[in-house]
């Protein structure tokens, strides 16, 4: 009984591996996309959104399995659960890169506003966030779980930079303006893609602790 339940948590950490190397695939390309002013890119990243829906259902599907059959107890049933929940914030992560190229593809053919600096240093720190969300997820590291955590800050501080450039850039020449409002939603994808490593950060120290913010200890 047992071995078998750890052959099944095994699958269950490949399949959130392997999920969480699509959604950093998308928004490496919907970074790539925004830099680059690159519509294969985008298109690349639209594309990877629809593999991880089914990644998504696929894992749901086996904690699922491993809910009803095996009967984990303790941190088992941690380690179950906050795969349920990470897989959440992992496909919507996938949204919010696959929304970043579509803006991409509607931005392409305007003139290219320079105010994109800030832009990019949340582009790279979102995707920092994301990349060492999973990894303290793999390697069961605890530290680099609330370190993530931390980052948020940072993401909300360069938000409100983007903000600030944007607001600039309009009042300074108002034909802009429906380019800064893109730009803008693109920023605000990127903090909540932030707000999704914050969780995933989160239910790793769950899945390690037993304590979450709102969870019930097991």
């Amino acid at each position: 009984m047992r071995s078998a339940l750890d052959g099944q948590l095994q699958l269950l950490n490949r399949e959130l591996l392997e999920m969480g190397a699509l959604i950093e695939q998308s928004i490496g390309s919907a970074t790539r996309a925004l830099t680059e002013r690159d519509v294969d890119a985008a298109n690349a990243a639209i594309e990877f959104d629809r593999e991880v829906d089914r990644k998504e259902r696929d894992i749901e599907a086996l904690c699922l399995k491993l809910l009803l059959q095996q009967q984990p107890v303790a941190r088992d049933l941690r380690q179950i659960s906050a795969a349920l929940k990470m897989i959440t914030d992992m496909e919507r992560i996938g949204d919010q890169a696959a929304d970043i190229a579509g803006l991409v593809i509607y931005l392409a053919g305007a003139p290219a506003m320079k105010e994109m600096a800030h832009l990019i240093n949340m582009a790279n720190a979102a995707t920092r966030m994301v990349s060492r969300s999973l990894d303290a997820y793999v390697r069961r590291d605890l530290e680099l779980a609330r370190r993530v955590i931390e980052m948020d800050d940072e993401i909300d501080a360069l938000f409100g930079d983007v903000r600030s450039d944007l607001i600039a850039a309009i009042r300074a020449d108002a034909d802009c303006g429906e380019r800064a409002i893109d730009l803008m939603m693109i920023a605000k994808y990127f903090e909540r893609i932030g707000d999704h490593a914050q969780n995933i950060a989160e239910w790793v120290e769950y899945a390690i602790t037993g304590r979450h913010k709102g969870a019930y200890p097991v």
